[in-house]
């Protein structure tokens, strides 16, 4: 597909996958059209580490601070509480990322459910948005997002798979919607979902080095390809590429305050 101007609302620069060659896969999706990049810092070392990045990069990356559902059990309230008020200091957009993985149980369920909630503090006394991981744990999730509601804490449900009921949840909470790769692979076959996020609360991502999308599935993932996401869900929403990439675009730079630089 040609060029569009587009945002990964949603990259692990920080992760070591990407220790050797982070600045020429930088390189790469300002080439392929890339407009804002941001990257999660989803634990205090990753924090730091996609500070350095977004240093580099000012006018592309840009950096969060959180402790991921699977680190869970880590959680050092004076600590990492610290970490993330730091990191807003220092310009980070958002809190985590963080929240609910019941699939795994890397950390038990009620360590997760306090982690989460220390984090959802954090964002209200910040005034940032939440980017949050979820997984087998619709119910729990549903609470918290009424609950968000309620304290006005603003969030995406990233890399979105759950059920279009936890997803109109989200919406109801005010919340974005993000969609990945996975959109296009064959065993996706929720087209309706990818109908039901209205425009504006609609985001994009890469997840890299996770969920590659076709035809570069099984790959290491990188911000370059986002393109060929947002051509699928273009493709399902009756759209054109080029538009659906502006809208999200956009709506990434709302949703995280970010400047216009490009």
């Amino acid at each position: 597909m040609s060029e569009v101007a587009f945002a990964d609302s949603h990259v692990h620069l920080a992760d070591p996958a990407f220790t050797d060659d982070v600045d020429s896969v930088i390189a790469r999706a300002r080439a392929a059209g890339a407009r804002a990049l941001v990257c999660i810092g989803e634990s205090p070392a990753a924090a730091a580490r996609a500070r350095a990045i977004s240093a580099r990069h000012p006018d592309l990356v840009f950096h969060t601070c959180g402790v991921h559902p699977h680190d869970a059990t880590s959680w050092n309230d004076a600590r990492d509480s610290l970490a993330v008020r730091e990191a807003a200091a220092a310009g980070a957009v958002a809190v985590g990322e963080c929240g609910l993985d019941y699939h795994y149980d890397h950390s038990p369920r009620a360590v997760q459910r306090r982690t989460l909630d220390a984090q959802l503090t954090l964002a209200s006394e910040l005034d940032l948005p939440i980017v949050l991981h979820t997984r087998e744990a619709e119910d729990d999730t549903r609470d918290m997002l009424r609950s968000a509601a309620q304290a006005g804490i603003r969030g995406v449900l990233h890399c979105f798979t759950g059920s279009p009921g936890l997803a109109e949840a989200g919406l109801e909470a005010g919340w974005h919607v993000s969609f990945s790769g996975i959109v296009t692979f064959r065993s996706w076959t929720d087209e309706a979902l990818l109908r039901l996020v209205p425009n504006d609360r609609l985001l994009v991502e890469s997840d890299a080095p996770y969920l590659a999308p076709v035809p570069n599935r099984g790959k290491r993932n990188e911000s370059s390809w986002v393109p060929l996401t947002v051509r699928r869900l273009a493709e399902v929403r009756g759209t054109t590429a080029e538009s659906l990439a502006a809208v999200t675009l956009h709506n990434t730079r709302q949703f995280f305050r970010l400047p216009v630089t490009t």
